[in-house]
């Protein structure tokens, strides 16, 4: 062990439940996965959660969108994720949900807390109103211009282009979400947590350089700027309510309201390691004590640094429970030197890349090839990409053992010589270099490494000394010292590269490297197994293929109109339905039951979210359009087997689409 035992909990942001993962995503998670596995490997009791971010108002919005309920829609998207991170080697001891039993809980208790501590007041705030849609609009249901940047079409809580935080009333030319039309300004009572009151406790926190284990202070240098920037300034009260219709929790002790996503969302990494201290008996409460010698990290992208930096070690302090040890902040992702691009391809996703084949240990070796501790944006060019990967990981790498191993086997029985290492490494400095996340340090010191490998055995030149039987023993001690040098190179580049240091372990026939191992050769005499090849090469036209794939999978850039071909268009199946009976579905706040005779191709049952939006009463007799070879999707509530279409109605509302003139039901539309 490189150091005593800790106790370490590692989480990382939570993807929101509206879309899939992205390599945006995965440059946190595989950053976080780097510094997880490294930990281990150096004895720590190390445990990595994350979740779904599930509530909110585009979590509505999506579901909306997708004629489903959004239980239904995040459990679908969570079951994605989880897939996808997994597909890339980051494994996570809990993977949750903010909608869970465990976060309303947490939730709940931290309220209740802070309520009790004179940390919550009400509030009359003005608010936008859409009186189209006759609701008040939360923060996401608003778009405009940020206050700060006068960055365009920015959400109203805060922007992805500079990260500011404000409300609503503050966007420039502000219009609805939901309807396009400008908002009204109404009043509403919220409740705010009374962040102003922790300016002097913040202002500490933030400043600690010492907060506990692991080197470095709390903060990274440009991240305590920019919050001792905000601390400086107006340091505002924060809203923690929504009006209804919202998908969230509801507020203790109030009937229609609910906490705003950003309140429970950091509480759902404290409610994943919950739900995973239940299952392995850990002791989660002695974790949430102020004294707790448990270390606890978060790895976040700089967009949200303001909640994690204020708000949440606020809330929790103001709750009389631990803070984070350290937050880990990292820049964006680029493509190619430019934000990514749906109509260009390069918005690539998790899911994609797996599914064309291409390996995951490339990207998470890429990514560390280029991360740091600082908080800076990285690029993946894609030129760079292929050729990085395939001179390392195959050129130097993997290039060691498939040497080595065929003269091992052939001429000594696959048996290794006392010969020590070609290399002497310093583990204890590029275990520091991982500690501290300095990916890139580490990884071009392994890498100046295996080029001493390489250049010992085109000096020895093994197959010159295979042809001359007096330099048998030469041989035996150029192939074991270069096998003992690939064990130390695949356990420092175990963290970075797991599946790679598993086919190396069973290759070398040993046990799973820890750290400590690296420092202990193997014996004379240890028999290693058959050689099979480490890493593929990446060809030009797998990156064209993801590309590609990528390009026509996504929707167009804002603005851009999207085609389809007349093949695509005959594909659907418009048809006339008479509509035989329309009612509410009680168990949902969206929905209606349609029942239509289509003709020929007899009665249907369609689901539809109209509940609100047109008068159910009325439909019965009525005719519409019905797409009629949708695929039928199975819901809680039955299956619903076509789609109405529907058009914004002139007063409000949705107007069902209907045929002008007399049709028979099923009369096929072309």
């Amino acid at each position: 062990m490189t150091s005593a035992a800790r106790r370490i909990l590692v989480t990382t942001a939570l993807p929101y439940a509206n879309g899939a993962i992205h390599i945006g995503h995965m440059l946190e998670h595989i950053q976080a996965s780097i510094w997880v596995r490294y930990l281990r490997m150096a004895g720590h009791e190390t445990y990595h959660v994350c979740a779904d971010d599930a509530h909110g108002t585009p979590v509505m919005l999506k579901a909306e969108a997708d004629r489903t309920t959004p239980e239904e829609l995040i459990g679908k998207m969570q079951r994605a994720h989880q897939a996808d991170f997994a597909g890339f080697g980051v494994d996570y001891d809990c993977y949750h949900s903010t909608h869970s039993e465990e976060n309303r809980q947490l939730a709940e208790l931290i309220y209740t807390r802070l309520d009790a501590a004179g940390l919550i007041v009400k509030r009359k705030v003005v608010q936008m109103f859409d009186a189209k849609r006759n609701m008040f609009l939360p923060d996401r249901y608003v778009k405009g211009d940020c206050p700060r940047c006068q960055a365009p079409d920015q959400y109203g809580d805060s922007c992805e282009k500079c990260g500011a935080a404000y409300t609503p009333a503050e966007l420039g030319n502000p219009v609805s979400v939901l309807s396009g039309e400008k908002p009204e300004l109404r009043e509403s009572e919220h409740l705010f947590f009374t962040l102003s009151a922790r300016r002097d406790f913040l202002r500490e926190w933030v400043a600690d350089a010492s907060p506990g284990p692991g080197p470095g202070p709390r903060l990274q240098p440009a991240a305590v700027n920019k919050l001792a920037e905000w601390l400086d300034g107006e340091l505002r009260d924060w809203d923690i309510s929504r009006d209804a219709p919202y998908f969230g929790f509801k507020i203790p002790g109030f009937a229609d309201k609910y906490f705003y996503v950003w309140l429970d969302a950091p509480i759902g990494y404290l409610a994943s390691f919950r739900k995973m201290c239940s299952e392995r008996k850990v002791d989660f409460d002695q974790f949430l004590a102020p004294d707790s010698s448990t270390e606890m990290y978060h790895f976040i992208g700089k967009d949200i640094l303001y909640f994690h930096g204020l708000f949440w070690p606020a809330m929790l302090e103001g709750a009389g429970m631990r803070t984070p040890t350290r937050l880990f902040a990292h820049g964006f992702l680029s493509v190619n030197g430019a934000k990514m691009s749906k109509s260009k391809g390069t918005f690539i996703t998790a899911s994609s890349y797996l599914k064309l084949g291409l390996d995951p240990e490339w990207l998470r070796y890429y990514f560390a090839s280029k991360l740091s501790d600082r908080i800076e944006d990285i690029d993946l060019n894609m030129e760079d990409f292929v050729n990085r990967v395939n001179a390392d990981l195959v050129g130097k790498l993997a290039n060691i053992p498939s040497r080595m191993a065929n003269f091992l086997h052939k001429r000594f029985a696959g048996k290794l010589s006392a010969a020590a290492a070609l290399i002497k490494v310093d583990a204890d400095r590029i275990g520091m270099l991982y500690e501290r996340r300095r990916y890139a340090d580490a990884v071009r010191e392994i890498m100046v490494h295996a080029e001493e490998v390489n250049r010992a055995f085109e000096v020895g030149r093994p197959w010159d000394l295979a042809k001359n039987g007096e330099s048998a023993g030469q041989l035996h001690d150029l192939c074991s010292a270069a096998i003992q040098s690939f064990r130390i190179l695949a356990g420092l580049l175990k963290p970075v590269l797991p599946r790679l240091a598993a086919d190396a372990e069973r290759f070398l026939n040993i046990d799973p490297l820890n750290w400590d191992d690296l420092a202990r050769p193997l014996a004379a005499g240890h028999q290693i197994g058959k050689f099979a090849h480490l890493m593929r090469r990446i060809e030009p036209r797998q990156i064209d293929a993801l590309i590609a794939a990528n390009r026509e999978q996504q929707q167009p850039e804002d603005g851009d109109t999207a085609t389809i071909g007349i093949d695509q268009f005959a594909a659907v199946d418009l048809r006339v339905a008479k509509i035989i009976s329309a009612e509410e579905v009680t168990a949902s706040d969206k929905l209606i039951k349609v029942t239509v005779d289509l003709g020929e191709l007899g009665q249907r049952t369609i689901f539809a979210g109209l509940r609100g939006k047109v008068d159910v009463a009325t439909l019965a007799g009525q005719s519409a359009v019905v797409c009629a070879n949708l695929k039928p999707r199975k819901m809680r509530f039955g299956t619903s087997e076509g789609m109405l279409l529907a058009a914004p109605g002139s007063e409000g509302g949705l107007v069902l689409l209907q045929p002008a003139g007399s049709t028979k039901p099923g009369a096929k539309i072309s």
